[in-house]
């Protein structure tokens, strides 16, 4: 069972930035998959950056150029660092960790961490 702890968000004017951070309880080495998703009131939970155990990262088009997902293994930390932040960037972002396995893969999901990008 693998526990994730999100921080980091907050209230943000549009062109500003955040970051966002989540610890994880247990070694990230040994975790194949980690990502940042979000959900905005309304919509549907969305993928939004992953970052693999090789550190081949992952980006939904909206995010590209604007957001970076790193990794310190050393701290059992993920980051999202969100530069140039638009109002559409308003969402809650959970952390999610994938363990790959057969015959099912485990995900586990932090409890989000609120942005407000407004003016």
């Amino acid at each position: 069972q693998v526990q994730l702890v999100e921080s980091g968000g907050g209230l943000v004017q549009p062109g500003g930035s955040l970051r966002l951070s989540c610890a994880a309880s247990e070694s990230i080495s040994r975790i194949n998959v980690m990502g940042w998703y979000r959900q905005a009131p309304g919509k549907e939970r969305e993928l939004v950056a992953t970052i693999t155990s090789g550190t081949f990262t992952n980006y939904v088009d909206s995010v590209k150029g604007r957001f970076t997902i790193s990794r310190d293994g050393a701290k059992n930390l993920i980051y999202l660092q969100m530069n140039s932040l638009k109002p559409e960037d308003t969402a809650v972002y959970y952390c999610k960790a994938t363990q790959l396995g057969w015959p099912r893969n485990y995900d586990y999901w932090g409890q989000g961490t609120q942005v407000t990008v407004s003016s």
